[in-house]
């Protein structure tokens, strides 16, 4: 999909109608229902035409923060790229493949974390390289026990 029409009308309006379609009342309870499918993934069920990724990564997290839940979406974004990009989970050795793995799936996330939790983002990251999970972690969701530990809420 070129994604020309995704930004065509109201691509809020049409987000949340189509959320609204499949019987959920927020974005947020849609993406929990699915907690390692990509943002890419949701927008191609949400509509394969004219929703693309960036606008359910913005939507999620505008509700993340009416929710003051933004330290959750982070996790939940983490969660979403590492599954994409880790589908095994994580690797036994870090060899230059699986190096690049994680690096895309770290790099994809920091990009996509807000700027307020960048820095938090990065620490957890260093943390994980310096201390890896043991082999096949993959969390499933974003209330995994690990990134729970590592990445605890902060919002009040």
């Amino acid at each position: 999909m070129s994604g020309g029409q995704a930004w065509r009308g109201n691509w809020r309006v049409r987000l949340y109608e189509r959320v609204r379609e499949r019987g959920y009342d927020s974005l947020t309870a849609l993406a929990n229902a699915r907690p390692t499918a990509s943002l890419v993934a949701l927008a191609e069920e949400l509509g394969p035409d004219d929703i693309v990724g960036v606008q359910v990564l913005s939507g999620l997290l505008s509700e993340a923060e009416q929710r003051k839940q933004v330290t959750r979406f982070v996790r939940d974004v983490l969660v979403r790229e590492m599954s994409e990009c880790l589908p095994d989970g994580w690797p036994a050795m870090l060899d230059d493949t699986n190096r690049f793995k994680v690096a895309k799936a770290f790099g994809s996330w920091i990009a996509d974390t807000p700027e307020t939790h960048k820095e938090r983002a990065r620490q957890v990251r260093t943390a994980l390289l310096a201390t890896p999970p043991p082999p096949g972690w993959l969390p499933l969701g974003p209330d995994d026990e690990l990134l729970l530990t590592i990445l605890p809420d902060e919002e009040a």
